[in-house]
């Protein structure tokens, strides 16, 4: 009997009802207590002087730089309002590439030169730290002995106080750079694109509104994750080394009735979520949707729009505070894009939108007809910014666990296409095949425009197929992985939106400079992007293989695994795209793709080595149990004259044989495949070795191992079922 599995059995009979981590009687409003953990406008207001105050928001708008003196007294405020809630120690929270969240903790308490202790936070531990950056990955940026790294204050995302037991630490959020400066994170990145979008969508805004000085990215994630019970979790090796099962045979009923989505939400489940909200909304995280998803075990949490900056940070702190409350409730929370097969996986769904400075929703047609130029001149380059540069769009989804992932029934393509719906389609034929444009055409556009309903009410229908979605006043990118850090795509949609609104910009000035009117000029330019963009927009089915190959015959790539979407940071057209925005230099982009494609090496080698202990320690023995127990009642059926009844018995062993067989051939395969892959001369060689020897190799292993799962005794099978992990709560 496999005791791992049935004792992880035994223990879920054995658990409490679920706890509610609240106080008795009713739950308070959010409102009550929503940031009480965040150094946001109250406490700065309170624990700040005046100037000090002017000084931290002139800094979060105008990234105005703070001088010594105003940043002690920030420090200072900081340290009080974060002692009296109970923090000993501070921590610069950074996003190294390792696609997590970092943090190294130093408390208050220091020494002085004559030997008294006392408490303080000076201004130039809030702006700055060295904290060691030898083991972080590099790209190559770096040498081993090489160890500075510098954590840099990013002041427009609020410092916060993380509760772990009763720990509680001060977190300031900054940036991760070399010591010659250059991006070693996410977030540098991803506020150097912002700024850049900024920059290039102030002077279109102002065609239409001269008082916009300020354009803002907003993001609203939607998080996907599976949740499963601690016991069960820990009872499968693969999932605890790996984050997804390497083997597994699909359940009988698993999602085929889609009776688990927006279902009732099992009890246990509800008490973590509630606790889960109450923790977000303390740390200012705006959640505010909770649901079952499709698979069962899996469910969705989402916030209200943010500032994108905002967004990624809050979404790295809620993957971090899930884990940390699925363990007070005996439950693990799965991020991985994959984590079993046969049913849905988990995406992240990204809305990404903009805003300026006078409240308007730039991708919202709205209800004032005039101000419909404005909405469609976004729209069209949007679109014509995806259609020039899908390609890196698709490399920032690109890693180990998307591939599992896009293709699939519950997921867009690895193809880049984006849908808008009928009635935007339909405009958009209708702009571009005018034969010319003049005041008339204009005004029929504009007209045109106007008739339609307001497009925030639904215009536009889901196509869940579709990697790149108009909503109604957002685009969604649904191609994201439930596991990644937002701040990737989020930094190329920021950058390909600001160069495509900087051509845009000199293609009417053009037009301007020959005397055409400004709504004529802009009509003329949109009319040529509708025209070239065509080939990216499609309202169809993205899963079919009808779709496929009318993509290939519109020019569109399929890059159907990371390293070959990776490959097109290696090109000129990302070193351009990268280098001509200012989001990253050559060293730095250099170092980001040879950072991706080992992460790919290192995950895939892990996966490897995993299954292949897995099949040899566990599932071989219980096998053998089986084949012996088949034959010594093969042999004593026979010594009693009863050989015509074994016929079950031989057929059973044979099928077991041949399995085994199977997977003696697969492993000598996988082994010998792995060590090609180990001896390759660079590490795109060693990908390329591992996507398309290694992966195919373990497919094959766990189609053996999956067969043999229906058939050996369920007292000898050493993992976990699905029927048992996706349904015992």
């Amino acid at each position: 009997m496999s005791l791992s599995r049935f004792n992880a059995l035994q223990a879920i009979e054995n658990r409490p009802d679920p706890i509610y981590f609240e106080d008795e009687g009713a739950a308070p409003a959010i409102a009550s207590y929503f940031g009480e953990n965040v150094f946001g406008e109250e406490a700065m207001k309170k624990y700040l002087s005046e100037s000090a105050y002017i000084s931290v928001k002139a800094s979060i708008q105008s990234g105005q730089k703070l001088s010594k003196e105003v940043a002690d007294v920030i420090a200072n405020g900081m340290r009080e309002w974060a002692q009296e809630k109970g923090c000993t120690h501070f921590a610069h929270w950074f996003q190294p590439l390792t696609g997590k969240t970092a943090e190294k903790h130093d408390s208050f308490f220091t020494m002085t030169h004559d030997g008294r202790v006392i408490e303080e936070f000076t201004g130039g531990a809030l702006v700055q730290q060295e904290p060691d950056g030898s083991s972080f990955p590099s790209g190559g940026m770096r040498s081993t002995f090489e160890a500075r790294g510098y954590t840099v204050w990013d002041p427009s995302s609020p410092a916060f106080i993380m509760e772990s037991g009763d720990g509680k630490t001060l977190c300031v959020p900054t940036i991760f750079v070399t010591y010659s400066g250059e991006a070693q994170d996410y977030k540098l990145p991803l506020l150097r694109s912002q700024s850049f979008l900024d920059k290039a969508a102030i002077p279109v805004c102002q065609y239409f509104d001269k008082d916009v000085n300020k354009v803002t990215a907003t993001l609203g994630w939607e998080q996907e994750y599976f949740l499963v019970d601690e016991a069960l979790f820990n009872a499968r090796p693969d999932l605890t080394m790996t984050g997804r099962t390497l083997v597994g045979r699909p359940a009988a009923k698993n999602q085929q009735l889609e009776d688990h989505y927006f279902g009732s939400i099992p009890e246990r489940v509800y008490a973590y979520m509630r606790d889960l909200e109450t923790e977000c909304h303390k740390l200012g995280i705006p959640v505010r949707t909770r649901h079952n998803e499709v698979a069962p075990a899996q469910y969705e949490v989402a916030p209200i729009f943010e500032e994108i900056n905002v967004a990624v940070d809050h979404n790295q702190l809620l993957m971090d505070v899930m884990e940390r409350v699925s363990r007070r409730h005996k439950l693990r929370v799965l991020l991985h894009e994959k984590p079993f097969a046969g049913i849905n996986g988990s995406g992240k769904h990204n809305n990404w939108s903009m805003g300026t400075n006078t409240g308007t929703n730039l991708l919202s047609p709205g209800k004032d007809p005039a101000k419909n130029l404005r909405f469609l001149t976004f729209f069209v380059n949007t679109i014509m910014s995806v259609y020039k540069y899908a390609d890196i769009l698709r490399s920032s989804i690109a890693h180990a666990g998307n591939d599992h992932r896009l293709g699939a029934n519950e997921a867009p393509p690895a193809i880049i296409s984006v849908f808008i719906g009928d009635a935007l389609s339909k405009l958009l034929n209708q702009i571009a095949n005018g034969k010319k444009t003049d005041d008339a055409a204009v005004k029929r556009a504009i007209d045109l425009i106007s008739k339609l309903p307001n497009l925030e009410l639904d215009n536009t229908d889901r196509n869940r197929t579709s990697p790149f979605a108009f909503t109604g006043n957002k685009f969604e990118i649904r191609a994201v992985g439930s596991s990644q850090n937002c701040a990737g795509p989020m930094t190329v949609m920021n950058t390909m939106m600001g160069l495509q609104l900087i051509d845009f910009k000199n293609d009417v000035e053009k037009h301007l400079a020959k005397g055409l009117e400004q709504e004529e000029a802009i009509l003329m330019v949109l009319k040529n992007y509708i025209r070239k963009s065509r080939a990216i927009i499609f309202e169809g089915n993205n899963y079919s293989d009808e779709w496929k190959a009318e993509a290939k015959e519109r020019g569109l790539n399929n890059f159907a695994n990371t390293p070959e979407a990776l490959d097109v940071l290696d090109t000129k057209l990302a070193a351009e795209f990268f280098g001509r925005s200012g989001v990253m230099n050559t060293k730095e982009l250099d170092a980001f793709y040879n950072v991706q494609l080992h992460n790919y090496v290192t995950k895939l080698n892990i996966e490897a080595s995993a299954l292949a202990e897995l099949v040899t320690s566990q599932v071989i023995p219980a096998v053998l149990r089986q084949q012996t127990e088949l034959a010594q009642n093969i042999a004593a059926l026979n010594a009693i004259g009863l050989e015509k009844s074994t016929t079950l018995q031989k057929e059973t062993l044979k099928e077991i044989i041949t399995q085994l067989e199977a997977i003696q051939e697969s492993l000598a395969s996988l082994n010998k495949q792995l060590d090609k892959a180990h001896h390759t001369e660079n590490v795109r060689d060693e990908a390329e070795v591992l996507c398309k020897k290694v992966k195919p190799q373990m497919e094959t292993l766990r189609d053996a191992v999956d067969a043999l799962e229906g058939i050996v005794d369920d007292q000898y099978w050493p993992l976990v079922k699905y029927r048992e992990i996706l349904r015992v709560h």
